[in-house]
């Protein structure tokens, strides 16, 4: 069947940005299916031919070198415009006529892709069921929510109650872009199809696993946004907390939609819920220095712009084994790693040898921007007595593989087209990482618990992150990717 895909809140920043470049990317590519159809819905007036001009322009900017304006010209003619308000229920009912005039009368899958501010999420969604426009009698109706799924426990369930008056939830794709890159999606491949690495990755080798999302942008333009979210709610819910899952999950019993979110589930329904005794023990918090002199952000704001959390899955496999999560703005570089620190060899007989625990065995995965894996191993110092040094053996994606790394949403749009949720949040996932949250973000707004640490730009964070692990005899892996 030809799809449609409408965008609401076309006019946007994705639109432009991520969603249209990633489908001209596709059909570069000859992935999208033939005569397919994409239309955009907002307010902005525009005629189809305008919208598609506007369009040319962004493209180009963002796809850069790779932009072919003859391609463009043949792909053009497949996007199409129709204004309308969210709030009007008319709007919809128009929407709906022109999608039936461009698709007649044969099957169509449809994609509504919800691209607009998440306070008009419930309008959209009560919007499209009281036109008809989730039926499925003449085809696949699906619908795309992006981030942010709510903003804790009770919002998220309450959102998931109006996706469900309108969509079942096998219609419904709760998009993190995170999981489009090529580096998640290898970490099942890096767990469960090399035998080499199974057999060490539990409680019985691993000593403790690092989760690290630091960025070393400030948050600029969007303080005012950010300072009513905070770190806990911009990272760690959702993309944390996924990239976790993916690393303590069981292996399904196929590479399928639901086995694959049935394993993340029961990770998440295994981690400890923390206390809030706990969450002055468990937890750093921290904001860089200034912060508090962004534009719109209040002169005594308490909002953290960096976090570090201990969790524990309280499971056979991971029992006792932390894990460590971290994110944190304006740091010392932009870098996402999984790192997967062993437990040190139970007898040493060299004299030259590592002597604490950090200096063992590690994997660590890059997730971006230097996409790869290095397993960091010891070995003797030529010439230098029986003297060990760590060292590597690395291999990263862009050495290996010519044709370079997609942009995510080109595998996540594919995936809706495909109708394949893997990598999709299921309601049940997202309340579930909400209620892992909910208890520390609660605890970090009451004073002092713990206490809100400054930080310069640039570094790794507040110092008393770095203390809080040699505490537990444990050390940060703070390097930076080397990028070519």
């Amino acid at each position: 069947m030809t799809p449609t895909i409408a965008i609401f809140g076309a006019s946007g920043d994705l639109t432009s940005r991520k969603l249209v470049p990633a489908l001209f990317e596709l059909y570069r590519k000859k992935r999208l299916p033939e005569g397919i159809r994409i239309v955009g819905f907002s307010r902005t007036r525009f005629s189809h031919e305008a919208w598609r001009e506007k369009l040319a322009e962004t493209t180009a900017q963002f796809v850069g070198e790779r932009f072919d304006a003859e391609l463009w010209r043949q792909f053009a003619p497949s996007i199409f415009y129709q204004p309308g308000d969210i709030d009007n229920p008319a709007d919809f009912v128009a929407l709906d006529g022109f999608l039936q005039s461009l698709e007649g009368d044969q099957p169509t899958t449809r994609i509504y892709y919800l691209s607009t501010a998440p306070q008009l999420y419930d309008a959209a969604l009560a919007q499209l069921g009281a036109a008809g426009m989730t039926r499925e009698d003449r085809g696949p109706r699906r619908v795309v929510i992006e981030k942010p799924f709510g903003t804790d426990l009770a919002s998220a369930q309450s959102l998931n109650r109006k996706v469900h008056e309108a969509f079942d939830e096998h219609q419904v794709y709760r998009i993190d872009h995170y999981l489009g890159k090529e580096t998640v999606q290898n970490i099942l491949v890096l767990r469960f199809a090399n035998s080499i690495f199974e057999p060490i990755w539990n409680r019985n080798y691993i000593d403790h696993v690092q989760i690290t999302a630091a960025e070393d942008l400030t948050v600029g333009h969007r303080a005012a946004y950010y300072d009513s979210v905070g770190i806990l709610r911009d990272m760690f819910q959702n993309h944390l907390l996924q990239l976790m899952t993916f690393t303590a999950m069981e292996a399904p019993a196929q590479f399928e939609a639901n086995a694959i979110r049935d394993e993340k589930v029961k990770v998440l329904r295994s981690i400890r819920p923390m206390k809030p005794e706990e969450v002055a023990n468990d937890t750093i918090r921290g904001q860089y220095r200034k912060y508090r002199d962004e534009p719109g952000v209040p002169p005594e704001s308490e909002t953290a712009t960096f976090g570090a959390v201990k969790l524990h899955i309280d499971n056979w496999r991971w029992q006792d084994v932390p894990f460590l999560l971290r994110s944190g703005k304006a740091m010392s570089c932009r870098t996402t790693q999984i790192v997967i620190q062993f437990r040190a060899a139970p007898h040493m007989m060299f004299q030259g040898g590592p002597r604490a625990p950090f200096e063992s065995n590690r994997l660590v995965i890059q997730v971006q921007p230097a996409e790869g894996v290095q397993l960091h191993f010891q070995t003797k110092v030529p010439d230098a007595g029986m003297k060990l040094r760590l060292t590597d053996l690395s291999f990263n994606f862009r050495d290996k593989f010519a044709s370079g790394m997609p942009e995510a949403y080109q595998r996540l749009l594919l995936d809706v087209l495909h109708g394949d949720a893997s990598l999709f949040s299921r309601a049940d996932e997202v309340e579930l990482a909400w209620s892992i949250i909910d208890p520390i973000q609660r605890g970090w707004e009451h004073p002092g618990w713990p206490p809100l640490a400054l930080y310069e730009s640039g570094g790794w964070g507040p110092p008393n992150s770095v203390e809080w692990m040699c505490r537990q005899y444990r050390e940060w892996f703070d390097t930076c990717p080397v990028l070519k």
